[in-house]
């Protein structure tokens, strides 16, 4: 009889383990605040040497900053996107950031646009995911 009880036991548990969800690399959330990394959504997504990754962060609908996550960008114009652009977005409801005409700098329209692109890409995996 134990060892029938065991079994079952056992099984049930097989059975919760392998319908769990798998661990979400893209979104976290963490003290009520969706973290979104763009690392492997934006895998595809360049600047002028290569992906830009960002860390999104969304709080009740809203956009609380962004994060600009390490690259391989020219650092003279990267840093100039990322002073000019980081918080562009703060603030911002998701709904709104999701059209937002974000200007760009001048000088750094690769890095920019793909800013922009990167933030796109998160808030519609938010949206899909939260």
């Amino acid at each position: 009889m134990k060892k029938i009880a065991l079994i079952c036991a056992a099984a049930a548990a097989m059975v919760l383990l392998s319908s769990a969800k798998k661990d979400d690399k893209n979104m976290t959330k963490e003290n009520g605040v969706y973290v979104i990394n763009t690392t492997e959504l934006g895998k595809g997504v360049d600047g002028y040497v290569g992906p830009t990754p960002l860390k999104v962060y969304i709080r009740k609908n809203k956009i609380e900053k962004i994060e600009f996550l390490p690259n391989q960008e020219t650092p003279k114009y990267w840093n100039a996107c990322k002073k000019h652009m980081q918080n562009k977005w703060d603030g911002m409801k998701v709904s709104e950031a999701k059209t937002a005409e974000v200007d760009g700098r001048t000088g750094a329209t690769f890095s920019s646009d793909a800013v922009k692109k990167n933030v796109k890409l998160a808030i519609e995996y938010y949206e899909k995911n939260k």
